[in-house]
């Protein structure tokens, strides 16, 4: 059975660990790369583990009998107070469609919600098909806004919405 639960400094290392697979396994989804963040130490784990637990951000992984199968994190809009923002979003191969995702999205949706955010947006790589099509399932459309994806010049990154 899986279970949804908040990254704290208690979970930090389920949370290294994910968050360096996901890099590995998807490295275009991500603006972060496996190499710079495999030289973190400890102590910068525990920091980040730290600060996903706030009134401004907020992790989750996804766990399968206590194993880390999915990652997904918050954080309030700098720009926008009415917006929070979906990053680090991910699942392990081996789990996907299995509804993993979904609850992933929800949890961190329901954190926004807690903190009277109206509504959650995300980037999502351009060549991430699957990605743009499973946002879209749970309510995300894209904005038209695009920027560069920082590690490809030839990638985009698009901005997707949804009402909280």
């Amino acid at each position: 059975m899986i279970a949804i639960e908040p990254i704290a400094t208690a979970n930090v290392a389920p949370y290294k660990s994910i968050r360096l697979r996901a890099l590995q396994d998807t490295p275009t989804a991500f603006s972060a790369t496996y190499s710079e963040e495999a030289k973190f130490t400890d102590a910068d784990w525990l920091m980040r583990a730290s600060q996903l637990s706030s009134t401004k951000s907020t992790g989750y992984l996804a766990l399968d009998s206590g194993v880390a199968v999915g990652i997904a994190a918050g954080f309030l809009d700098r720009n926008d107070p009415s917006r929070a923002e979906l990053v680090s979003m991910w699942v392990a191969p081996t789990h996907r469609r299995q509804g993993i995702g979904r609850l992933l999205v929800e949890a961190v949706s329901d954190w926004a919600r807690a903190q009277n955010i109206p509504s959650l947006l995300l980037l999502v790589t351009s060549n991430n098909h699957a990605a743009i099509a499973f946002y879209q399932r749970l309510g995300f459309s894209l904005t038209g806004k695009t920027e560069p994806y920082r590690n490809d010049p030839a990638l985009s990154n698009f901005e997707m919405i949804r009402p909280n």
